[in-house]
């Protein structure tokens, strides 16, 4: 559900500009029922209302007052967030690399779009195959069967396209029921970009070049659970192109993709940053590369790319043309760079946190001090006739944040154990709690556990060990 018309937009393809979508607020509600998340968010017994927008609540509705209330937080574009300082430099660059013959940067940006879309929007659109696991319930936040938070910015991908823009990046908040620990959270911010190079620009100096093949067959595929393709066609298309480009066109993509992606990771980290490129695979994207860096000892990826299937440029009604496209996690660049430990800390309100960051400058996070943990196992069985691999932990996991908030710093499965005689299965699980601006006691973290075994009870009919 994207809250403004991209039509209007299509015409300002080619002068730099920052699309600011509006949020209208709404009235509190202060029943038992009627209770507000954020600035955008009421959940009701049967409805839903996000962003003046009513949804039925059905059987996929996973959503929880924990994820809603981070929703308007707009961390990317708070001035001085280590995640809008990141995003600032990658849009400068992106300014910069790409400019009109009248010297205006090409790319537009668009920062704040409601991250409510629909399913066709955040996987069919994309060619994500009907059963691929991304679409699982235990991994997005649904709103109903038809609508969901969005997993990642690319969701916007075809509807931009489709307003005739061809050189964008969409930067947002994106959410994902995911593990517990310094790494991972609910929700994270990505950006993505989008190129589309047309025939007489691409082939400017060699007009008897084209980018597509003159014969070719599409093979659209509808995911397995190893390559993320059913058809064997499809599991036959190498890496080096789709059938319809020429394999000119791809080079020159290609080279211009890897060519700038390179630059953007020396601009945030150095000339002499060491890189490497290792073929991925994504369902939007053919051939497909991770671009990965060295650090601290170890290769770590940065972000995917790849060029665009061209069916979705196709159904978006681009003809005759050739993208690449990329996304990237703001966390994981914010964190190397500014050598933060622990994801929490970006939605932090502390002064002395958020006061370290000044003037578009790249500094190393100090702590502010060291609180010490608590640590409390939970141990349970599962209903009768559950075996253990049939839990959804992210179900857990859910519970656990909604409960113990951002004081809950690690989630580990530490013993599964199936008893021998009665058949029913048992789960431990030791949670790590600690404050990130002050001691926890014992006490307080022993009433916070309690609550998470009472939920867990409530929800899903466990018997505490």
């Amino acid at each position: 559900m994207l809250i403004f018309s991209f039509r209007q937009l299509a015409s300002r393809v080619g002068r730099p500009f920052t699309v600011h979508a509006c949020r209208p607020s709404q009235p509190k509600h202060c029943d038992v029922w009627h209770r507000q998340y954020g600035s955008q968010a009421k959940i009701n017994k049967d409805t839903i209302d996000l962003y003046r927008q009513q949804y039925v609540r059905d059987s996929w509705t996973n959503l929880t007052p924990k994820v809603l209330s981070h929703l308007d937080r707009n961390l990317h574009l708070q001035r001085n967030h280590p995640l809008s300082i990141v995003r600032e430099k990658i849009v400068k660059y992106f300014y910069g690399a790409y400019l009109s013959p009248r010297g205006n940067p090409l790319f537009s940006v668009y920062d704040n779009l409601s991250p409510v879309v629909s399913v066709e929007q955040n996987f069919d659109q994309l060619l994500i195959p009907a059963d691929h696991p991304s679409r699982a319930k235990s991994d997005c936040y649904y709103v109903n069967k038809d609508y969901l938070l969005r997993a990642h910015t690319t969701a916007h991908q075809v509807e931009l396209i489709q307003a005739g823009l061809d050189n964008f990046l969409v930067v947002g908040d994106v959410y994902r029921r995911d593990e517990i620990d310094a790494t991972h959270y609910p929700v994270f911010h990505q950006l993505d970009a989008v190129r589309i190079v047309h025939q007489d620009k691409l082939f400017e100096r060699n007009p008897e070049l084209k980018i597509h093949e003159t014969h070719y067959k599409t093979h659209l595929s509808n995911g397995s659970p190893t390559t993320g393709t059913s058809s064997p066609l499809a599991d036959c298309i190498d890496q080096h192109k789709q059938p319809c480009h020429t394999l000119e066109a791809v080079k020159l993509c290609e080279h211009e993709m890897k060519k700038i992606l390179v630059g953007m990771v020396q601009k945030l980290f150095g000339q002499d940053i060491q890189y490497r490129w290792v073929d991925g695979y994504f369902p939007f994207t053919q051939p497909s590369w991770e671009l990965e860096i060295y650090f601290n000892g170890s290769w770590l990826e940065i972000l995917g790319c790849g060029i665009t299937r061209n069916e979705i440029l196709e159904r978006a009604g681009v003809q005759n043309s050739i993208a690449y496209a990329f996304g990237v996690g703001l966390e994981r660049l914010a964190m190397i760079l500014f050598d933060i430990p622990d994801i929490r800390l970006f939605w932090s309100t502390d002064s002395g946190f958020l006061n370290q960051f000044r003037d578009d400058r790249i500094v190393k996070y100090k702590p502010i001090s060291s609180y010490p943990q608590c640590s409390n196992d939970l141990s349970f069985w599962l209903p009768e006739g559950m075996p253990a691999d049939q839990f959804a932990l992210n179900d857990f996991y859910d519970i656990v944040r909604s409960v113990g908030g951002d004081i809950i710093e690690q989630v580990t499965l530490i013993d599964r154990f199936t008893h021998p005689k009665t058949g029913k299965s048992s789960l431990c699980f030791r949670i790590v709690y600690r404050h990130m601006e002050r001691t926890l006691t014992q006490a307080e973290v022993n009433v916070v556990h309690a609550k998470i075994s009472s939920e867990l009870v409530a929800s899903y009919n466990v018997s505490i060990r």
